[in-house]
């Protein structure tokens, strides 16, 4: 495909939210620029942290990515090695741009299928070694059965990256949207505590890493800044003694919210 041909393909989508470089020169570009720093902070937070558990490496491994999107976190699991790689998105066009960045990018098409559906209807046939649901629990309103559909596909290892409820206990928020596009079939949506994702993983025998944050540049990444997204990875049996944990919060969650020097106006009284 020469470069004309890909950026008449390219162009045929109105918005692009990840970068994406072809041999070409062809590249996509979302609309706002601080995302392009957001994906790269969070490559390096949790995709380098899933490296270094698997070994440098995901050769071998068969991954579920839930949520897929436009097939970024697919494309780093192929270019990371991994045998096959299964996206599942519930909207046409993300599956329609994940089809293309792998047909641009020459990828194996033994390697990769990306299917547009529901993730909760249909039925899974396959196994996979590890499953990617990265922005996606805290879009549900049903965490439970996110859960027993990855614990089904014979996960060893879970990476969960979600919105967190600032609550301190285990307990998940109900939240809602008014115009819909927050939330994944329902309005209403499930947002869990720090210790509701690991005490749910452990209902299904994972042992869980809420991964500390090891974030360079928050350009982009507000959500980060106010300690209200994290990742967690969860393993059957797997060590994760080589992650560092992210400790939970000592300060009430309003004060971590509040600009330093009106924080310490409240402290004093």
């Amino acid at each position: 495909m020469t470069r004309d041909e890909l950026e008449q393909r390219l162009a045929e989508f109105t918005q692009w939210q990840y970068r994406f470089e072809f041999d070409n020169g062809a590249s996509t570009s979302p609309p706002d620029g601080r995302l392009i720093n957001r994906q790269e902070q969070r490559r390096r937070y949790f995709f380098d942290a899933l490296l270094r558990v698997c070994g440098g490496s995901l050769a071998g491994h068969r991954i579920l990515d839930l949520g897929c999107s436009a097939g970024f976190w697919s494309l780093q699991a192929i270019e990371a090695g991994a045998d096959f790689v299964l996206g599942i998105d519930a909207r046409e066009p993300a599956i329609e741009q994940a089809k293309l960045v792998f047909e641009a990018k020459g990828i194996d098409p033994a390697r990769y299928r990306f299917e547009q559906r529901d993730i909760f209807e249909g039925e899974l046939t396959e196994s996979f070694d590890v499953v990617l649901c990265l922005s996606l629990m805290s879009h549900l309103a049903k965490p439970v059965e996110l859960f027993e559909l990855m614990a089904g596909a014979g996960a060893e290892l879970i990476v969960i990256e979600t919105e967190l409820s600032r609550a301190p206990d285990s307990v998940f928020a109900v939240s809602s949207s008014s115009d819909g596009r927050r939330a994944i079939k329902h309005k209403l949506v499930l947002i869990p505590s720090r210790e509701a994702v690991v005490e749910l993983a452990g209902e299904f025998d994972y042992n869980t890493v809420p991964l500390a944050l090891n974030i360079t540049d928050y350009t982009g990444l507000n959500d980060y800044r106010r300690h209200r997204r994290l990742a967690f990875f969860c393993s059957k049996s797997q060590s994760l003694a080589m992650l560092p944990v992210e400790e939970p919060a000592l300060s009430p969650w309003w004060l971590n919210a509040l600009d330093p020097r009106r924080a310490l106006q409240q402290l004093r009284g």
